[in-house]
């Protein structure tokens, strides 16, 4: 096996907690904390620009090296929490893990080849599983699990945890019977409701009140101008 080069971030023991950690965002640095099976979690700071490179090398399945004053600890990232709208990174937890011990982590589904039931039939791809759990040794979980589509002919095929190949340096530890992808036919969408004038009954009770209105106009006058008519049978 060829040995992978060690991705090494550097971080600092973390001084600030709570609402005072808004500084250290302004300076370009990321709050963090690292946990991990006997291991006493620490509170840490890291250099934001740093961790997007490192980030986005190393996913959350690659190993990660930090090194923490005069120790280096391999970790895996565990979580990144982003701000929902600008995205910014606001805090990251990292995982210690003992190389020589397995873990377990949640791998991303890679779709690859072509499904003959969509090219030749028109059905639909639909992925209902985007990620797998898997378990294994910290440096020999893969990036991705590849899930090979053109096994799906016709509408209506799915393939299930059930039908992916076994591997010898990990083990998929999600339920076998969850379906990953699927084939379903494609539904055109109806035209006919959508094309009819929904609002022509309102514009045709509007000019009816209008008529009605214009109606009643000259009654109301003509009983204003002739109030005789009314008082003609008193004597």
């Amino acid at each position: 096996m060829i040995k992978k080069e060690k991705t090494i971030l550097k971080a600092e023991i973390r001084k600030f907690f709570g609402k005072k950690v808004k500084k250290l965002r302004k300076e370009g640095l990321i709050p963090a904390n690292i946990f991990g099976k006997d291991f006493k979690s620490k509170a840490i700071t890291i250099n934001a620009k740093e961790f997007a490179k490192v980030y986005k090398k190393v996913k959350e399945t690659g190993v990660l090296y930090l090194e923490i004053e005069k120790e280096t600890l391999p970790v895996l990232i565990a979580s990144v929490q982003k701000h929902p709208v600008t995205h910014q990174i606001l805090h990251v937890d990292f995982k210690k893990v003992d190389l020589t011990q397995k873990t377990q982590a949640e791998v991303p589904v890679e779709i690859v080849g072509q499904a003959p039931a969509v090219l030749e039939k028109g059905g639909v791809l639909l992925t209902l599983t985007q990620n797998l759990l898997v378990e294994a040794l910290p440096e020999e979980i893969p990036q991705s699990i590849k899930v090979d589509i053109s096994t799906l002919k016709d509408i209506g095929q799915e393939i299930k945890v059930a039908n992916l190949p076994t591997s010898s340096t990990y083990q998929i530890l999600t339920e076998k019977e969850k379906v990953i992808v699927s084939v379903v036919a494609h539904k055109e969408e109806s035209v006919t409701p959508e094309t009819q004038p929904t609002t022509a009954p309102e514009i045709i009770t509007e000019k009816k009140e209008s008529e009605k209105e214009t109606k009643e106009e000259p009654k109301t006058q003509t009983q204003t101008q002739n109030p005789s008519e009314t008082s003609a049978p008193k004597k």
